[in-house]
């Protein structure tokens, strides 16, 4: 029972981490940033993720060094999924009015929704 309340609740943070990191908190700067290696804004918005991520694995009573390598996961992973969706988008010249562009954006969260799956886990393992 204990350890379906903790993946309840590191699952309740990482969600609300996402709302927060992707909805709330991100300027024009940051959305013009994630499609450029060389602009920063990619970069801080990644950063949101991992920093945000670190709450939800102190649930789980890991170390450290644990919590530091899948952060870094986090903040990878996170990074390269907004990076490639970028992409694609710039490419398609999709809008919000195409099921193209809800595709992408449906693909791009169905795929961090993935990622905090395997944080989870390996936290738990």
């Amino acid at each position: 029972m204990e350890m379906a309340i903790t993946t309840v609740a590191m699952l309740a943070c990482l969600q609300l981490k996402h709302y927060l990191v992707d909805y709330v908190l991100q300027p024009a700067w940051i959305l013009r940033g994630k499609g450029n290696f060389r602009m920063i804004g990619g970069y801080v918005h990644a950063g949101g993720h991992a920093l945000g991520t670190v709450p939800a694995l102190m649930l789980a009573g890991i170390g450290l060094m644990r919590v530091t390598i899948l952060v870094v996961a986090e903040f990878l992973t996170h990074y390269l999924i907004d990076y490639c969706k970028a992409l694609l988008s710039q490419h398609s010249r999709a809008d919000a009015t195409t099921r193209a562009y809800w595709a992408m954006h449906g693909a791009d969260q169905l795929l961090h929704q993935l990622t905090y799956a395997a944080l989870i886990l390996a936290a738990l393992l």
